[in-house]
C-alpha cells in the first residue's frame, strides 16, 4: 500500500495509460479525484468498483482542459472537501489525428495541441499546488517525441518538450517546499492514441526497438506510482524514458 493516507489529482482517466494509474494508485490505497472529460456509465461503474474493492475514496471531477471555467469549478469541489492534495498526475493529452510534415501542419492546430497539452497542464498545477502543503509529488506526462524527435509529429512533440521545461523549472522552485516535480516519457504504448498509428509506422517503430513490442499501459503506471510514493523521495527534476529500449 504505497500510497496509503494520500490523495491523488489525475486527469486523462478514462482509458489508457491514464486509466492504469488509476488503477493502480487505488490498489496502493489513495482517495484520488479522478479527471475525466465526460461523465459516461463505463468510468462511474469502474470507479464505483475500485473504490469498494480497495476501500478508497474516488470522486469524478468532469471537465474539458480547456475550459477554464469548468476547471475552476472542479477546483471548487476540492476545496470544499478540504482534503490536502499529495500527488498531481498530469496524463490528460491529445496528438493529431495523423502524422503530418510541419509545412502541411497548420499554427491553429499546432495551438490546440498546446492548449491541451501544455498551457491546461500549467494552469490546473497552479490551481492544486494551492491545496499541496508543504510536501508532495507532480508527475508529468511527456514522451520520447519530445526527446528524440518524431517526423510528422511536430505539434505533440513540442507540446511534450514544452512539458518537459516546465518540469525541470518547476522542481527547482519547488524543492524547499518538499514538492517533487517528475516527469515520465514513453515510448511507443499499446493504447488507443498508438494503436491510431499507421501500420508501416508502428511497424519501423517496433523493429527498432530492443524488446520488439509496444509498452504496455500498466508498465508506465508503475513508473507512475514509484514516483507518486515515498519510494522516491529523493527524485526530482528527472525524466523517466520508459520506451523498451527504443531507438531511431
Amino acid at each position: 500500500m504505497l500510497l496509503k493516507n494520500k490523495t491523488a489529482v489525475i486527469t486523462g482517466c478514462n482509458r489508457g495509460i491514464g486509466k492504469e494509474i488509476l488503477k493502480i494508485f487505488a490498489e496502493n490505497g489513495a482517495d484520488i479525484f479522478a479527471c475525466v472529460r465526460k461523465e459516461n456509465e463505463n468510468f462511474s461503474e469502474l470507479i464505483k468498483n475500485l473504490s469498494e474493492e480497495n476501500g478508497v475514496e474516488i470522486i469524478p471531477l468532469y471537465f474539458d482542459m480547456t475550459d477554464e471555467t469548468a476547471m475552476k469549478n472542479s477546483v471548487m469541489q476540492i476545496r470544499k472537501t478540504k482534503k490536502k492534495i499529495d500527488i498531481l498526475v498530469n496524463n490528460a493529452g491529445i496528438n493529431s489525428p495523423e502524422s503530418k510534415l510541419f509545412q502541411m501542419t497548420t499554427i491553429k492546430s499546432i495551438r490546440e495541441i498546446f492548449e491541451v497539452n501544455f498551457f491546461a497542464q500549467l494552469q490546473l498545477t497552479q490551481y492544486i499546488l494551492k491545496f499541496m502543503n508543504q510536501g508532495g509529488s507532480i508527475i508529468n506526462m511527456s514522451s520520447i517525441s519530445a526527446l528524440d524527435g518524431i517526423q510528422g509529429q511536430i505539434a505533440y512533440g513540442s507540446s511534450k518538450a514544452a512539458l518537459i521545461g516546465f518540469t525541470f523549472s518547476l522542481a527547482q522552485e519547488l524543492g524547499k517546499q518538499n514538492i517533487r516535480v517528475n516527469a515520465v516519457a514513453p515510448g511507443f504504448t499499446d493504447t488507443d492514441m498508438g494503436n491510431s498509428s499507421t501500420d508501416d509506422y508502428i511497424k519501423n517503430i517496433l523493429d527498432n526497438s530492443t524488446f520488439g513490442r509496444m509498452g504496455k499501459a500498466e508498465e508506465i503506471a508503475k513508473a507512475v506510482l514509484f514516483l507518486a510514493s515515498d519510494l522516491s523521495s529523493f527524485v526530482t527534476g528527472e525524466i523517466f524514458r520508459i520506451d523498451g529500449g527504443q531507438h531511431q
